[in-house]
Parts: C-alpha cells; structure tokens; sequence
C-alpha cells in the first residue's frame, strides 16, 4: 500500500474545508488528487510562535484502496456472564478500562464504587457549589468516572510508553466521543460531555455480563496467607473473586489509611501542592496569540509553565483554557479546589494548577508519627489549614499575584469563576513557607517568559493539592501485583501510577491483561 504523509499549514478560518486540505497536501506532496483513494488527518497541532497563529495538519495519502478494519473495539468483547470474576475497586478511567480489557479476556468484572452513577452525582455537585454541602461519597473526585467526568476530560497522554494510547481514546469514540480526538495534539472531550460517553462504557459492560455497583464502598480487603480473595463493603457484603484490581484514584484516603492499619505495605511519594492561578482569558489569547479578541477558527488558547527554584520543580498543571475553578474536596472541614472546561472552552476566565514539587524534606516531622501516611498527613493538614482561614462555607482564600509576591493582602479581588465565592487572604501565611516562597519566585520567572502574566488582573485561589497520590502501593514490576499481597493489582492514580484520564485507562488495561496473565491464562 502506498501511503505518503505531508504537512501542512492553515490559516485559521482554512481548517474547516476540507477540499481546501485535501488540495494543499496534494499540491505539496506533487500528487494528482484524482489518484487519491483515501486521505485522513492523523495530527493536528496551532504554530502560534511566529505572526498569525497557524494550524499545522499531519496528513496521510493512500493512492491505493485501504481494506476496511472490519473488526471494532465492540466487537472484541466477549459475553462473560457465567465466567470467572475479578472484583474492581472504583470506577473511574482506571477501574473501566480494566473491566473493558476483561471483557475482552472473557473475564467477568464487578466495579464497585463508593460515589453515584454520572448523572446522579450532579446533585451532589452542585450542593457543595451552592451550598458548601460536602458529601465524602459523592464530590468531583469520587463517583462513576472519576475526577476527570467532571474536570474536564483532558485526553492529552500520547506516549505508548504506559500502553496503548490510540486503543484507549478508539474505546472512547467507540462509545460516543468525536473522532478529533484521534488526532487532535491536546484533545479533550469536556465535562457537559463526557458522562453520557462513561454511562455508555458501564452499558457495555453491563451489556456483556460484567456488573457496576454504585453506593458500594469497600471498607475492607479478604487476605488469607498474603493472598487477597475479595472485599467488604460498607453493608456487610463480601465480593469474591480470582483477584482484585485496586482502582481508587488519588483521594481515597481511607483505603490508605485501611492498608496501614492492617499491614498492607504502601509507601509515601513525592507530590505536588499549591494554588489555581486565574487569568481573563482574553489576557492568555493576547499573550499567545497576539490577538485580543481572538480570530474565528481558534480554541482559547493555553500555556506551560515550568521553572526551578532553589533546585525544587513549580509548574502550571491541568490547564482550563475558557474554564472554570470548581470545589474539589472530600471531606467536610477542607478546601481543595480544581479546574474544568465544557466542550466549547467559551468560559471568560483561564485557570491553572500552579504547584510546586513536595517531598521528604517538608513533612520530615510528620514521619515518626505517621510513617508512609506522612505526606498524606501534611496534604491534609495544609486543606484543612486553609479551610479554617475562612467562614465555614467553601468559599476559598486569594490574591492577587502582585499583591502575593510583594507579601500586601489584596483589599479586593478581581470577578471569579468560582461559583462558592473567594475572600481575601495572605497565602504567606496561610500555606507553607516552602510553598508560598517557591510560587512567589517562579511568578517572577513567568511573568518574564510571558510578559503580561504577573498581573494583578489575575488571582491565585488556594489550595490546589490533589495533583497526584501522596502514596505509592508498590507493586512487582513483572507480575504487577502488590509485592507482598498476592491477587491484588494497584493501579491508576490511587496507586501512584498515572497521573490523568489516559494514563490511568492504560494502566487499567495492564493490570487486567497482568491479573489475567497471573492467573486466567491457562482457563481463557
């Protein structure tokens, strides 16, 4: 077969006619677009360093006839009602995927998860928006697909080094995603969209004999001689299985907290912790585009930011170009905040993690009296410490950047996206003085790199702490279970990782083909 693939550049209000595509990667590549059978765009990226912002398309010619793929992501599943069980813990990116690779194993899952299903969680999203309500069950963070359903849905992993990344965003067009995301350099899907696209993946998995239990929460592992046989649920049920894939995200405190208590060795992990930093989108267009407002044809634009200060890593994370800031805690008592965007990123505002590295050296104190919950422990202290600086409510302390770095509380504070509200507050003293000392100097590096950004038009809204897992499950590099309980396969986020919805998914998918190689390969 005879492919060729060319790149191309496009003016913004070009991208959309495709005829105009097809004839420009012709004309390039000096073949007759009569010859054409088949044509695809398979990268597609914005050049905004030079003049006007251009799209860059990656495009694949076949002058000869493609065979079609008759074969789909559905169609490899397997009926798995009679057959052997593997017991997931949460639904979330990780906890599907792995159910999806059983399937497709001919091995039955069963998910339980602690939160609701996509829709039923809405509720309890908006009473800790509108009214500070924080259920410990059902939040941003716990509940059918995980933190990222309704923070945004970005896809941006393409590395293959932790497994299949084409496989996992097909599995998400096969479900109900657009096939931009195949191609697109950051794709994302957006939180008004992506629960219908996780109901769908529960019905194939439902729909093929695998089981999802909501409102289930584990509250305790079945381990006999180092061997994990199931789990206990808050009701006093108990799911067995031929292993157990650990599938919690980063926020489940309790299940650490379980593990220590009955000797399941984890152990602590660097991790990063700071505040959201929210700028008028219009200032982030100018400062990348140079365009204000910006054409038609262009998304709102993004940026990273990275520095080092005093040998440790600051860095932008999780940025939500036309977003929105959203309460993320999990328990009453605390204040954690989180970005998101819908689909059209058509918000006024940007926001982004601005965090900084956090390892043994600043919860050193902590190690005596809590061992490898020590990071954990100063994660938590610092999201209560900041919930306390306040009313009682979610509303969230800030300051404007200048005012930060010149150590003045803000005696106002611009409009924010953050529907619980901000008050003023002095981050020097309400975070760590590693931590706010660490933001301070790097504010000045990035209002270097991109000049216009240190401005007191823009806030920082703490505390922005759940960037990853403070703690590891370790588990055998080979086999992938834990390396002291047998059965058991830590995976995802919770288990320290992955870190984002296409990490976590390939992860999934290793431990179940890793769970089904241990132990189903001579069965299936």
């Amino acid at each position: 077969m005879m492919r060729k693939e060319i790149d191309i550049k496009l003016n913004p209000d070009q991208v959309e006619d495709l005829e105009l595509v097809l004839s420009k990667a012709c004309s390039k590549a000096r073949i007759n677009q009569h010859k054409v059978k088949h044509w695809e765009i398979i990268r597609k990226s914005i050049d905004a360093r030079f003049g006007r912002p251009q799209y860059v398309l990656r495009i694949a010619i076949d002058l000869e006839i493609v065979p079609k793929q008759e074969a789909t992501i559905k169609s490899t599943y397997k009926d798995v009602h009679n057959s052997d069980k593997v017991i997931i813990v949460g639904a979330g990116p990780a906890g599907y995927y792995a159910a999806l690779e059983l399937l497709e194993h001919g091995i039955k899952p069963i998910v339980l998860e602690r939160g609701k299903d996509v829709q039923a969680r809405r509720k309890d999203l908006r009473a800790i928006q509108q009214f500070s309500e924080v259920n410990p069950d059902s939040n941003y963070c716990f509940g059918e697909g995980g933190a990222g359903t309704y923070s945004d849905g970005k896809l941006y992993t393409r590395s293959n080094k932790r497994g299949n990344s084409l496989k996992s965003l097909k599995v998400l067009v096969e479900h109900g995603a657009k096939d931009d995301i195949m191609y697109e350099a950051h794709p994302h899907i957006g939180s008004n969209k992506l629960p219908k696209i996780v109901a769908a993946i529960r019905e194939t998995i439902i729909g093929h004999g695998g089981e999802v239990h909501f409102d289930t929460k584990v509250i305790d592992f079945i381990i006999d001689n180092d061997v994990c046989k199931g789990v206990v649920t808050a009701d006093e049920k108990e799911f067995v299985g031929e292993s157990v894939i650990l599938a919690t995200g980063h926020s489940a405190r309790d299940i650490y907290e379980l593990f220590y208590k009955k000797g399941i060795l984890i152990e602590a992990k660097p991790f990063a912790l700071g505040v959201r930093i929210e700028h008028n989108q219009d200032l982030i267009d100018e400062l990348q585009y140079r365009q204000n407002p910006r054409e038609d044809g262009l998304p709102a634009a993004s940026y990273a930011l990275k520095c080092q200060v005093d040998k440790k890593g600051v860095f932008s994370f999780c940025m939500c170009p036309g977003g929105i800031i959203v309460p993320a805690a999990t328990a009453p008592g605390e204040i954690v905040v989180n970005g998101m965007s819908l689909s059209k990123r058509d918000s006024p505002y940007s926001n982004s993690g601005f965090v900084t590295s956090v390892d043994q050296d600043q919860y050193q104190s902590l190690i005596k009296s809590h061992g490898p919950l020590a990071a954990l422990e100063f994660q938590k202290q610092i999201e209560q410490n900041v919930f306390n600086h306040g009313d009682g409510s979610q509303s969230a302390p800030a300051q404007r950047l200048i005012d930060f770095v010149e150590g003045k509380v803000s005696q106002d504070l611009p409009d924010t996206s953050y529907i619980p509200g901000v008050h003023p507050g002095d981050m020097n003293e309400i975070l760590p003085p590693y931590i706010s000392h660490n933001l301070k100097e790097a504010l000045k590096v990035f209002g270097t790199k991109m000049k216009g950004y240190l401005t007191n038009n823009a806030q920082i809204v703490a505390t922005e702490s759940r960037t990853s897992s403070p703690v590891r499950i370790p588990r055998d590099k080979e086999s992938g279970e834990h390396i002291k309980t047998k059965r058991l396969f830590p995976c995802g986020e919770g288990a320290g990782y992955a870190g984002g919805i296409m990490s976590a998914a390939m992860d999934g998918m290793n431990m179940a083909t890793a769970a089904v190689n241990a132990y189903f390969k001579n069965k299936h």
